[in-house]
Protein backbone atom coordinates (compact mmCIF):
# COMPACT_ATOMS: atom_id res chain seq x y z
CA UNK A 1 0.00 0.00 0.00
CA UNK A 2 1.31 3.08 -0.98
CA UNK A 3 0.95 6.12 1.67
CA UNK A 4 -0.12 9.57 0.48
CA UNK A 5 2.14 12.39 1.22
CA UNK A 6 1.76 15.79 3.41
CA UNK A 7 2.36 19.09 1.41
CA UNK A 8 0.58 21.72 3.79
CA UNK A 9 2.86 23.34 5.85
CA UNK A 10 0.74 23.43 8.97
CA UNK A 11 -0.12 19.52 8.50
CA UNK A 12 4.39 19.48 9.04
CA UNK A 13 4.26 20.99 13.02
CA UNK A 14 4.55 18.67 15.54
CA UNK A 15 4.65 18.61 19.52
CA UNK A 16 7.40 18.45 21.73
CA UNK A 17 5.24 15.38 23.40
CA UNK A 18 5.18 13.48 20.25
CA UNK A 19 7.68 10.32 19.65
CA UNK A 20 10.45 11.02 17.64
CA UNK A 21 13.69 9.01 16.34
CA UNK A 22 17.08 10.07 15.35
CA UNK A 23 19.95 8.81 13.30
CA UNK A 24 23.24 10.13 11.62
CA UNK A 25 21.17 10.64 8.06
CA UNK A 26 17.94 11.73 9.03
CA UNK A 27 15.39 12.66 12.05
CA UNK A 28 11.98 11.12 12.14
CA UNK A 29 8.66 12.41 14.07
CA UNK A 30 5.39 11.15 14.40
CA UNK A 31 2.14 12.33 14.80
CA UNK A 32 -2.05 11.08 15.18
CA UNK A 33 -3.10 10.72 11.33
CA UNK A 34 -5.04 13.96 10.21
CA UNK A 35 -7.20 11.16 8.76
CA UNK A 36 -8.32 7.93 9.80
CA UNK A 37 -6.74 5.09 8.13
CA UNK A 38 -5.24 7.57 5.72
CA UNK A 39 -1.32 8.03 7.18
CA UNK A 40 0.42 10.10 5.20
CA UNK A 41 4.44 11.16 5.49
CA UNK A 42 6.36 14.24 4.68
CA UNK A 43 10.05 14.80 3.82
CA UNK A 44 11.81 17.68 4.33
CA UNK A 45 15.19 18.63 3.48
CA UNK A 46 15.92 22.05 4.41
CA UNK A 47 18.37 24.40 2.17
CA UNK A 48 20.45 25.38 5.47
CA UNK A 49 21.69 21.49 5.64
CA UNK A 50 21.79 20.80 2.23
CA UNK A 51 22.92 23.63 -0.38
CA UNK A 52 21.64 22.90 -3.81
CA UNK A 53 18.44 21.52 -4.73
CA UNK A 54 19.93 18.60 -7.34
CA UNK A 55 21.29 17.10 -4.00
CA UNK A 56 18.37 17.68 -1.91
CA UNK A 57 15.88 16.10 -4.68
CA UNK A 58 18.28 13.26 -4.28
CA UNK A 59 18.31 13.31 -0.23
CA UNK A 60 14.37 12.88 -0.99
CA UNK A 61 14.62 10.28 -3.17
CA UNK A 62 17.08 8.69 -0.85
CA UNK A 63 14.72 9.08 1.92
CA UNK A 64 11.63 7.41 -0.73
CA UNK A 65 13.83 4.32 -1.10
CA UNK A 66 14.43 3.55 2.69
CA UNK A 67 10.70 4.09 3.36
CA UNK A 68 8.86 1.84 0.88
CA UNK A 69 11.95 -0.89 1.59
CA UNK A 70 10.38 -0.39 5.61
CA UNK A 71 7.26 -0.24 4.57
CA UNK A 72 5.37 -2.50 6.98
CA UNK A 73 7.15 -0.88 10.26
CA UNK A 74 5.07 2.08 9.35
CA UNK A 75 2.08 2.48 11.40
CA UNK A 76 -1.07 2.77 9.95
CA UNK A 77 -2.44 5.26 12.38
CA UNK A 78 0.70 7.97 12.67
CA UNK A 79 1.55 10.95 9.96
CA UNK A 80 5.13 10.65 9.79
CA UNK A 81 7.42 13.33 8.88
CA UNK A 82 10.95 12.60 7.76
CA UNK A 83 13.58 15.77 8.22
CA UNK A 84 17.49 14.84 6.30
CA UNK A 85 20.84 15.31 7.56
CA UNK A 86 23.62 16.67 5.71
CA UNK A 87 25.38 13.84 6.32
CA UNK A 88 22.32 11.66 4.64
CA UNK A 89 25.23 11.00 1.38
CA UNK A 90 27.76 9.59 3.57
CA UNK A 91 25.29 6.04 3.91
CA UNK A 92 25.13 3.46 0.98
CA UNK A 93 21.95 1.98 0.47
CA UNK A 94 21.67 -0.76 2.56
CA UNK A 95 23.44 0.53 5.50
CA UNK A 96 20.36 3.55 5.12
CA UNK A 97 17.76 1.52 4.65
CA UNK A 98 18.95 -0.72 8.22
CA UNK A 99 19.26 2.71 9.98
CA UNK A 100 15.65 3.69 8.95
CA UNK A 101 14.38 -0.11 10.06
CA UNK A 102 16.21 0.62 13.63
CA UNK A 103 14.79 3.85 13.83
CA UNK A 104 11.53 2.65 12.99
CA UNK A 105 11.37 0.18 15.14
CA UNK A 106 12.54 2.47 17.94
CA UNK A 107 9.53 4.58 17.30
CA UNK A 108 6.64 1.25 17.42
CA UNK A 109 8.57 0.59 21.15
CA UNK A 110 8.05 4.77 22.20
CA UNK A 111 4.22 4.59 20.48
CA UNK A 112 3.16 1.26 22.32
CA UNK A 113 4.62 3.05 25.32
CA UNK A 114 2.86 5.98 24.84
CA UNK A 115 -0.81 4.02 24.84
CA UNK A 116 -0.60 2.13 27.71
Amino acid sequence: MKRDTIKKYEDFATDIDNPSARSAYFLIRAKKAKFENDARFGLVVSKKSIKFAVDRNRAKRVLRDWIAYNEGLLKPEWDYIFIARKDIFCADRQTGRVAMKKALKYMQNLTIDEEK
